[in-house]
């Protein structure tokens, strides 16, 4: 339970501090997720590391508009993450659960389920934009790294 707290806190600091994403011009695209979201698997499938350390910069390549790619394993663990490092150190994020009240959903538990049935596909879940504490609708795309344990995602909000 303490971990949670400190797993919601560490979100909430972090949320709170990335108004660039909040105050985003404009809203990035489904297709350019997707395109995003393939590029970032090239990158990874090509070199490992470079890919990992890419995804992981706050102002690198996959970091656009008012979205960012992030990477995980199977186990639950994150790989990488432009916006909230912290979460790299977590360990398996397996109880994450969205903030949906009616139906709350383990959110990575799903991603994992995504990446390794159908390779890639869109999540809808409630989430909080950053700067806000109000849950509103989040889509976020999975696509699984090759034929790795390992799939990226990224995500936007209606």
């Amino acid at each position: 339970m303490k971990s949670k707290v400190v797993f919601l806190l560490i979100l909430l600091q972090a949320c709170l501090l990335l108004p660039t994403l909040a105050l985003a011009e404009e809203d990035a695209t489904r297709p350019e997720i997707i395109e995003m979201c393939k590029k970032a698997e090239e990158l990874i499938l090509t070199n490992r590391e470079a890919g990992i350390a890419e995804i992981a910069k706050a102002d690198g390549q996959f970091v656009w508009k008012n979205t960012y790619v992030f990477m995980m394993d199977f186990d639950g663990n994150m790989l990488a993450h432009p916006a909230i490092p912290q979460l790299m150190e977590k360990g398996p994020l397996l109880d994450l659960i969205d903030k949906n009240k009616d139906n709350p959903k383990k959110i990575i538990v799903e991603f994992i389920d995504i990446a390794k049935t159908n390779g890639s596909g869109w999540m809808w879940y409630m989430w909080p934009k950053p700067n806000s504490r109000e849950p509103v609708d989040k889509f976020t795309y999975i696509h699984r790294v090759g034929f790795t344990d390992m799939f990226v995602g990224a995500g936007i909000y209606k």
